[in-house]
């Protein structure tokens, strides 16, 4: 038989392996379907669930430049609590001149008040993202101790400047008319703005997707993650793609910021300092780099704090952090841990 009909034999993985990298996507699926069977009540349940998954798509928001940031740059960024606080004043600035927008009971103009302070505050943290960069992180590259105590000095000269620019109190801030308020699906009460979280929450991790696995920058940026020294070597500016990811990142809270200030309806210079240790479990949780990782350890942390919450409020106090416990028990790196060359 000549050689060329012999078919190359294609070694296949262990099922137990292909079991294994695919149980994550289980998680959130399962979580569900125990909080259902706890919760005893269908209306009830779909209630938090809705409102879990939402408050789990404002977390990955967050979470997801940070988690680019530590996975690209390798740098630990406790400052970036002050993006958040920062993107919320900055959208509460476009929302308070756009009041006859907010206050009319037209859906276009209402989203289209809030598109503005959106694009408005990841305009604003993105550019003090570049400074933030150049003044404090690009000294400290590979220095894990020293990042965290200059972006920690980072955060409290951010949230001083706030008070400077916005004041000390805490600011109310209203949602548009068309969010406000909400309908019933199943004899459940589902709130309109966290419908709209959900669908933004969806539509950032679904583009995220697209650019890092079908763009040109997407492949510099994975190829960044796995050998940085390699993508300089080819001609590629590395220090200019860790600027750019850095300010998309700081960009990205300022987005997280507007949209959980809108959830909160609240807003001060340390909010972002008080959501960030949520932020940090789902990262490790999702795998130091992983956006499928940071989504899926997201939504599991929002759906845990509302079931947990509505079962035993005490435990909901600890239940992300007991999640995390419970993970890296299983995985010690996370769900989708990134792995770089040596």
């Amino acid at each position: 038989m000549s050689d060329s009909l012999i078919k190359p034999r294609i070694e296949r993985p262990p099922l137990s392996e292909v079991i294994e990298a695919k149980a994550p996507l289980f998680l959130v699926p399962v979580l569900m379907l125990i909080g259902l069977l706890a919760i005893g009540s269908g209306s009830t349940w779909l209630t938090l669930t809705a409102a879990g998954l939402a408050m789990g798509m404002m977390i990955f928001i967050m979470a997801s430049g940070l988690t680019v940031i530590f996975g690209l740059m390798d740098v630990i960024n406790f400052g970036h609590g002050a993006f958040i606080s920062l993107g919320a004043f900055a959208g509460f600035t476009i929302l308070g001149l756009l009041g006859g927008w907010i206050e009319s009971p037209s859906i276009a103009l209402n989203l289209g008040a809030v598109l503005l302070a959106v694009a408005f505050a990841m305009l604003v943290t993105g550019l003090a993202g570049y400074g933030f960069e150049r003044l404090i992180v690009k000294a400290v590259y590979g220095q894990h101790l020293k990042q965290i105590l200059v972006t920690m000095g980072g955060l409290v000269v951010t949230q001083q400047l706030i008070y400077v620019i916005w004041g000390p109190d805490e600011i109310v801030l209203a949602r548009p008319t068309a969010f406000q308020g909400s309908f019933v699906v199943l004899g459940a009460a589902i709130e309109k703005y966290r419908v709209l979280a959900i669908a933004i929450g969806l539509a950032l991790f679904v583009a995220m997707r697209l650019v890092l696995s079908r763009t040109r920058i997407g492949l510099l940026v994975r190829a960044g993650v796995q050998n940085g020294e390699m993508v300089e070597a080819l001609g590629y500016p590395i220090q200019k793609l860790f600027l750019a990811v850095f300010m998309v990142g700081c960009a990205l809270a300022g987005l997280g910021g507007v949209m959980w200030g809108l959830y909160q309806e609240t807003i001060t210079a340390h909010m972002g300092a008080e959501v960030m240790i949520s932020v940090f479990i789902v990262v490790i949780i999702g795998g130091l780099g992983s956006i499928e990782g940071c989504f899926i350890g997201a939504m599991l942390v929002g759906l845990l704090t509302n079931y947990t919450g509505f079962l035993i409020p005490k435990l909901a106090l600890v239940s992300t952090i007991l999640l995390m416990g419970a993970v890296l028990m299983w995985r010690p790196q996370g769900l989708y841990p990134v792995v770089k060359a040596h």
